[in-house]
């Protein structure tokens, strides 16, 4: 796989598919129905909800009402992500004039004309009108407006040094003993699961335990049958930070003090490394500038999730 290959799957494996770019249902409130959500004023109805699902394709015939309670979060959940980013493209991005979306139409429908498509059939494969495609592509181009402004060469040679290991291709593989302690959890609760690992990592380092056989009789997570293992993984994007950057100092064999992520606190022991091929910055330079991007959307949405007021309200 090549270099770009490989970091683009990554990419696309941690991110969710974004409404912005491929056309959303109208968020169109339904007067006779409570909205699914209300996010800083603006609704998101039922009917967005089920519209997405149906969009996804047919649902099994087995699925318990716990299931399709579970699928109507994951979409709701994605819609608010969807109308937190154009909440704030809206508020940052710059004016757009309707010659430079009068443009960006002439383009696709030039791109589709090549591919046998009209703009006619594109709509009706995307779910749009063409004022929702309209006010798609103000927001595209107000989200590239503010890219372009905020996102400078030296910032990406920056986060292309600090990652480098991800961009060469370096992964390690990992397992890991977590016990889950909750968001705002009390300190004495988040102290007791600190202790609790502690201890076992004492009694694994000094050989009275088993690392695996640990992580099979109390890691809270679904790798624990398999002895903690979760595969290789890489640098950056596929696990939270803090869990990443203790890995990748790891060398094979050894065992993590305890590291404190939003899903628990965990043992890390790296078990295996695949040293990569370097990469050259000036080759790959457009992909790094790519990930960062997302990167910075990703954490857009993280702060805009802290201070929005949204009220959901899903059967």
């Amino acid at each position: 796989m090549t270099a770009r290959k490989w970091i683009l799957a990554i990419l696309g494996s941690t991110v969710a598919l974004a409404c912005l770019v491929r056309g959303a249902p109208a968020q169109t409130p339904v007067a006779s129905a409570k909205p699914a959500a209300v996010v800083n004023g603006e609704q998101i109805s039922m009917a967005d909800v089920e519209a997405f699902l149906k969009a996804r394709g047919p649902i099994a015939v087995n699925v318990t009402e716990t299931q399709r309670k579970q699928m109507r979060q994951e979409v709701l959940d994605m819609l608010v992500d969807d109308l937190l980013f154009q909440q704030f493209v809206r508020q940052y991005g710059p004016r757009i004039e309707q010659a430079d979306v009068n443009k960006q139409i002439a383009d696709l429908v030039t791109g589709l004309k090549k591919e046998g498509k009209t703009l006619q059939e594109f709509m009706k494969e995307t779910n749009q009108t063409e004022t929702q495609m309209r006010n798609q592509m103000v927001l595209i181009l107000q989200w590239a407006g503010y890219v372009k402004a905020h996102v400078q060469d030296a910032e990406i040679k920056r986060y292309y040094d600090a990652y480098k290991e991800f961009f060469d291709l370096v992964e390690v593989r990992c397992s890991h003993i977590v016990i889950r302690t909750a968001t705002g959890a009390p300190d004495a609760e988040r102290q007791a699961a600190r202790n609790k690992l502690l201890a076992l990592r004492q009694e694994i380092i000094t050989g009275k335990l088993d690392f695996a056989e640990a992580a099979k009789k109390h890691s809270q997570c679904p790798s624990a049958p398999e002895g903690g293992d979760i595969g290789f993984i890489p640098r950056r994007l596929r696990v939270e930070e803090p869990f990443a950057k203790t890995a990748f100092a790891l060398k094979v064999g050894e065992i993590s003090d305890v590291v404190q992520t939003e899903y628990g606190q965990h043992l890390i022991k790296v078990t295996a490394r695949k040293p990569g091929t370097p990469s050259d910055f000036n080759k790959i330079k457009e992909d790094v500038r790519e990930i960062y991007i997302e990167e910075t959307r990703m954490a857009i949405l993280a702060q805009q999730r802290k201070t929005a007021k949204i009220e959901v309200n899903l059967p």
